[in-house]
């Protein structure tokens, strides 16, 4: 059997390996488009990003420059001068990028000329989607981004976007029916116990939905490979009365120690769990610090409502403790009324940006158009558009023309089509993420520079799946399947979501996606370091090994239930991410302050300082990886730029 040391995703990439750094990992990049008629996998639609398949998200071609940047192997010489002047250019076309073009075109007029560059074939940053025509049907899933999370709480900024795109989520909602379509099916989520670790395969599901307190019953666990002690500290830590098993400390010494030791060491050391017991417990973490509960501070586990914390009379959460996180499973940090998701997710969001800033692009207006509109890529960069977006096009370089305190201009370069470019802007919006800026822009002051390198952005994947029918589900009567010491750690049918025209299946014998995670790391080491570790890891593993094991996983999952992987797999794309979540303030190794949200000790607000006609918009920007964060960050920092600029305002022409 297994130690409590052995409860994760070990990676098969050695610290050793990770040393070398992304110089191996580029060179395992060629493999990145699946074998189409190997894999009988549906065609897809190689013109239209959201359609493509294989390894999306931070696709090959991407980021081998900024890499190559980063290691001080790319020269820089003599940029062709595309004789194009801006009154604005935004580094990155995602929620916050787009939002900050949205936003400075209110300030100052729908005359200016703002030039939006993105690294990625497809605009939208994190909130991507794939979409699919399988059988006849359109199918429709997101690629990052998911969440519209606790709207009610959404700063004035980011209610704003949602305002003037016409988003009526009271509408959306109303056609929603959250949880039951599988409810109705009998479907609920079960655990799934894999042979190499407990001798065998096994699914268990819980008799009824519920929190993990609630699920655990003598009945449930009777069905588990758990050893009769698990079972007992189980159902021990699931009684209504618990001990206080920090008795001695006061209150504030009892946070103190729960923000200094994880979550797994307060369940090993002083609960008293049985090591396998943590099988229901070390993925605690994961979708918020992208790291499991080896490296999540107990508090976190308390503030999420696990058991075990109700005999330590800590009283209620403080406000705006963890308030940056991303909501998880359970979504306690931000208290509200929940989540809502458009079928793709955040992308919805994205492309009605792009459809207000080049209406040209895209029939669609609507929140309910965004389901099935088309977008024409090649409208997306033309001289008489007043806002241009330049996709596959990663910048290297930005500096001012002259010292930044006096410049009137700053020049960007960038690479498009392996050529290096330049243009002129007035203003400058970094929207990428905080670890790249110092590459690109030297001539920041050292310790804003030190700032914007201190957060690592968590890797993470989102595979999409697309099943011709999903019967053996039925079959289970399982809608999401948690495997946390497997390939993927969730397997999961998308929410039962329709939009506009777009109809979520609602029959097991329809097509439907499905949506795994994967949150790679080498449990045991410091947080920052199983981030690095995972990315290159990331880096280095084809979509081949991704298409194996996923059909790998699948079968064991699913075959009891009659699923056949290669019958019923109509379609496999992995969203790779591995800089994924803004780097979120942890307890464990950051001052303790810094998890409240209005701390202004933070890195990240020394690092989003302005400069010169510089401004930095991002979910970095905030240590916050929500969409409404994003928002904020982008207003803040046209605000700062607009404050700076002469009025009247007098738009420049470009060349182009």
């Amino acid at each position: 059997m297994t130690s409590d040391h052995d409860l994760g995703m070990h990676l098969p990439i050695s610290r050793r390996d990770f040393v070398g750094g992304v110089a191996v990992a580029i060179g395992a990049l060629g493999s990145g488009a699946p074998a189409r008629a190997a894999t009988g996998l549906a065609p897809q639609d190689e013109s239209y990003p959201p359609s493509k398949t294989g390894l999306r998200g931070s696709h090959p071609g991407a980021f081998e420059a900024a890499h190559a940047l980063r290691d001080g192997t790319l020269t820089l010489g003599d940029a062709r001068d595309t004789d194009e002047t801006y009154d604005l250019v935004i580094v990155g076309g995602g929620l916050s990028g787009l939002a900050a073009a949205h936003f400075y075109r209110k300030a100052v007029g729908a005359q200016a000329r703002i030039l939006i560059l993105d690294n990625h074939d497809d605009f939208g940053g994190h909130a991507k989607r794939n979409e699919y025509m399988v059988d006849g049907r359109l199918v429709v899933v997101n690629g990052g981004t998911l969440n519209i999370e606790s709207p009610e709480r959404y700063n004035q900024w980011a209610r704003a976007i949602l305002d003037d795109l016409g988003v009526d989520l009271a509408r959306y909602t109303a056609r929603q029916d959250p949880g039951q379509l599988y409810a109705s099916l009998g479907l609920r989520r079960g655990w799934f116990f894999e042979k190499e670790r407990w001798g065998a395969d096994r699914l268990a599901v819980p008799a009824a939905a519920g929190r993990s307190g609630q699920m655990f019953t003598p009945e449930f666990l009777a069905t588990t490979p758990l050893s009769a002690k698990a079972r007992a500290d189980l159902l021990r830590l699931a009684a209504p009365e618990q001990p206080d098993y920090l008795a001695g400390l006061t209150v504030t010494q009892k946070k103190e120690w729960l923000a200094r030791h994880s979550f797994e060491q307060f369940y090993l050391e002083k609960v008293g769990l049985d090591a396998q017991a943590l099988h229901f417990f070390m993925a605690m973490g994961r979708a918020s610090f992208c790291v499991g509960a080896d490296a999540t501070p107990a508090l976190f586990a308390w503030v999420q409502g696990y058991p075990g914390f109700s005999g330590l009379g800590l009283g209620a959460v403080p406000d705006g403790l963890f308030a940056d996180l991303p909501g998880g499973h359970h979504g306690r940090q931000r208290e509200g009324k929940g989540s809502i998701h458009f079928p793709d997710g955040n992308a919805t969001l994205a492309r009605l940006l792009v459809a207000a800033l080049v209406p040209a692009a895209t029939a669609g207006r609507t929140q309910e158009d965004m389901a099935t509109a088309r977008f024409d890529y090649t409208r997306l960069d033309r001289p008489e558009n007043p806002v241009r977006i330049r996709l596959s096009s990663i910048v290297v370089n930005v500096a001012h023309d002259g010292a930044a305190a006096t410049a009137s201009e700053a020049l960007v370069r960038y690479i498009e089509g392996g050529q290096l470019k330049a243009v002129r802007a007035r203003a400058v919006v970094l929207a990428c993420w905080n670890e790249v800026i110092p590459h690109i822009m030297p001539e920041l002051p050292a310790a804003q520079r030190e700032a914007l390198a201190y957060g690592t952005k968590g890797p993470l994947v989102y595979t999409s799946v697309v099943l011709r029918n999903w019967r053996a589900f039925q079959k289970l009567g399982v809608h999401h399947i948690n495997c946390p010491t497997m390939f993927h750690d969730t397997v999961a049918l998308t929410e039962a979501a329709s939009l506009g025209d777009l109809a979520h299946a609602r029959s097991p014998d329809e097509p439907v996606a499905l949506h795994l995670t994967q949150f790679p790391a080498s449990p045991g080491l410091p947080r920052r370091e199983q981030h690095k570790i995972g990315r290159a890891w990331l880096l280095a593993t084809g979509f081949e090994t991704y298409e194996r094991e996923t059909r790998r996983q699948l079968q064991r999952l699913l075959g009891p239930g009659g699923f056949d992987a290669a019958r019923d797999i109509a379609a496999i794309t992995v969203n790779r991410w591995p800089h994924g979540y803004s780097y979120t303030y942890n307890s464990l190794t950051d001052p303790v302050e810094w998890v409240y949200a209005q701390s202004q000790s933070r890195p990240c607000v020394t690092g989003r300082q302005p400069y010169g006609l510089v401004a930095i918009a991002n979910a970095d920007a905030a240590a916050s990886p929500h969409t409404d964060a994003a928002f904020l960050e982008a207003h803040r920092a046209v605000s700062e730029i607009v404050e700076r600029q002469a009025f009247p305002f007098v738009p420049r022409r470009t060349g182009a």
